[in-house]
């Protein structure tokens, strides 16, 4: 019916550090790669948070088999010891590899739909020796099919973060009150942003590495324009393992965005709300108020930044056989390395295609999607995933399964990763030991829960 699958291309997902790290892998192994973005340029989710600085040095954001491809067109890859920005990084690597990989990407192509050619998921007949199809919406509506002998999606989480609800879905009343709700770290450098939020009370939901940088960002604002308060949103309590690893974090940006975060409540520029869990958004004239699962009221606030997360969206993905975690809806042999109800340790083992396979052959999701609905994914992480599964699509099992990488640890060790330990429980001395309570800020009003 058609040529063997193996003469057909593997198709790519996305056009970001990840995407297109495996298509100068593919290439290196001698396999045609189609990458389909769904933007107009390279790197485009990358765009959008180009004003916010990575915590990994350039030595660590380039990919090895991409810096193969970009040397022989006189690229000369930035000083490895300094930070980019996602602005730097999209404009100074992942455009010049994106134009470098040529016709083998195609922009403004968006992947509607995967599966196997005239086989749903239900039927098992000669599944495995068909080709995938892909069916692709260009940005002029038309509609297309292609054929594929793997695919690679690595088309992320950007465009779907977790809503403000504690459990998972939007706060009754987040979806009226969207013009006050903003799911991004805000570039403050921009006139327009700056305006929002200078001498306002804004409430910052998170307590990751970009609830961080939302704080540090404020508390920066706040230095400079009276009034600018900052309100951080904890569903957790504060303890030692709350600001990151700080100075023992190998990633040394990244344990200093934690310990701008503890400044920024230490002198007082964000008051903590700690054990917060939000069941609805109500407005307050022009204002306003959040409400927690317990009935605690916070005082009215004038914008709520969100930085819950992010999800898979998985629903063009639905008729291919997808082992997923049910917690996380990541690879179901990747979630125990990655899963934060069983630890918060920060320390991932390098894995490749062994945990990233799924009932389905030939079809993988790498990058951030890969790690689901879990944080603190790295790009070296996605370097190592891409080449692993190169190198098996190119019947090098041996190079598949070889280990490549070390990954820096976080200096974070303690307790379960999304609730606190229950009282009294007992200590383990191992990585996973309660941490101890860490006193921080000044204390705030009883009616906002205290600090």
């Amino acid at each position: 019916m058609n040529a063997p699958t193996t003469a057909l291309p593997t198709v790519v997902i996305g056009a970001g550090p990840v995407g297109l790290a495996a298509a100068a892998q593919l290439v290196e192994r001698g396999i045609e790669p189609l990458v389909l973005e769904a933007g107009t340029a390279a790197g485009n989710a990358v765009r959008e948070w180009s004003h916010v600085r990575l915590f990994s040095p350039w030595a660590e954001v380039v990919d090895p088999a991409a810096e193969k491809l970009l040397a022989p067109t006189g690229w000369v890859k930035p000083d490895g010891a300094t930070y980019p920005t996602g602005g730097d990084w999209a404009e100074k690597y992942l455009q010049p590899l994106a134009d470098v990989l040529g016709d083998r990407v195609r922009f403004s192509a968006t992947a509607t739909g995967v599966s196997r050619q005239g086989r749903d998921r239900v039927v098992d007949a000669d599944r495995d020796q068909q080709p995938f199809t892909v069916h692709i919406q260009n940005a002029d509506g038309a509609e297309q099919r292609i054929t594929a002998h793997a695919v690679i999606d690595a088309s992320g989480t950007w465009s779907t973060p977790s809503p403000i609800g504690g459990d998972g879905l939007p706060a009754l009343g987040e979806r009226t009150a969207g013009e006050r709700i903003s799911y991004r770290v805000p570039d403050l450098k921009d006139p327009a942003v700056r305006a929002r939020y200078a001498g306002k009370r804004t409430a910052v939901i998170g307590s990751g590495a970009s609830a961080f940088t939302a704080l540090a960002y404020l508390a920066d604002l706040a230095k400079a324009t009276q009034e600018t308060q900052a309100i951080w949103v904890l569903r957790r309590g504060i303890s030692g393992a709350t600001f990151g690893g700080g100075e023992a974090d190998q990633l040394p940006a990244r344990g200093a965005l934690g310990l701008a975060a503890k400044a920024a409540v230490d002198d007082g520029h964000a008051d903590a709300i700690t054990g917060f869990r939000t069941d609805a958004v109500e407005k307050s004239g022009e204002r306003l108020v959040l409400v927690a699962e317990d009935g605690r009221r916070l005082d009215p606030v004038d914008e709520v930044i969100v930085l819950t997360g992010f999800r898979p969206d998985l629903s063009f993905l639905n008729e291919l056989r997808l082992g997923l975690d049910e917690r996380l809806q990541s690879p179901a042999e990747l979630a125990p390395l990655i899963d934060p109800n069983q630890h918060s340790c920060g320390t991932v083992y390098p894995h490749g295609v062994k945990e990233l396979s799924h009932p389905e052959q030939n079809v993988y999701l790498v990058g951030m999607k890969s790690y689901g609905r879990a944080p603190t994914f790295l790009a070296m992480t996605g370097y190592e995933q891409v080449r692993s599964i190169a190198a098996s699509l190119a019947g090098d099992q041996e190079a598949a399964e070889r280990v490549e990488l070390t990954l820096p640890e976080t200096g974070v060790c303690g307790g379960a990763g999304l609730f606190d330990e229950p009282a009294g429980a007992e200590e383990s001395g191992g990585c996973c030991a309660a941490p101890a309570t860490l006193q921080i800020g000044i204390a705030a009003p009883a009616t906002t829960g205290g600090c």
